[in-house]
């Protein structure tokens, strides 16, 4: 759980430099921790196989947290993966995502943006600022100055 005011956002990106990736194909994640006024760097996934099972190739990824053996399955369980990758993130910025994973991040309480430009990572932070300084409902929950609902009828 991040503290009061912080939100934590995942962005996919092949070049490390721009939300430029479609979600299942990303080369890596990158992790932020974003405030009002200010972010911070936390961590860079990098994926080893692409959801379709082609093979990154040689690299090094040394630093990043390494997802996926090559030696595995491909498909959903990389998928699956992925999407394990996002814990703790309350948005996912992407150039693509089906609507199917869209909804598997989403009840991962994680809000998918699919952007259908690339964007410079610095320009993403700046507009989830400019988001935090007015949050919808979801987000005020998700920096926590909002209480969850509570359960109307017995759960």
């Amino acid at each position: 759980m991040t503290e009061t005011g912080h939100i934590r956002v995942a962005i996919a990106t092949n070049d490390l430099l721009q939300a430029n990736a479609h979600f299942a194909a990303a080369k890596q994640l990158v992790i932020y921790d974003v405030s009002e006024t200010s972010h911070a760097f936390l961590d860079c996934i990098q994926f080893k196989r692409r959801a379709d099972g082609a093979a990154r190739g040689p690299g090094g990824g040394r630093g990043c947290a390494a997802m996926g053996d090559p030696s595995e399955g491909v498909g959903s369980d990389i998928m699956q993966e992925r999407i394990a990758a996002l814990e703790g993130c309350a948005m996912l910025f992407c150039k693509g995502l089906s609507d199917l994973h869209a909804v598997d991040v989403y009840n991962r309480d994680v809000y998918p943006v699919k952007m259908e430009t690339a964007r410079e990572i610095p320009e993403v932070i700046q507009h989830v600022q400019r988001m935090i300084s007015r949050p919808p409902l979801w987000m005020r929950r998700a920096l926590g100055t909002e209480p969850a609902p509570e359960c109307a009828m017995a759960c």
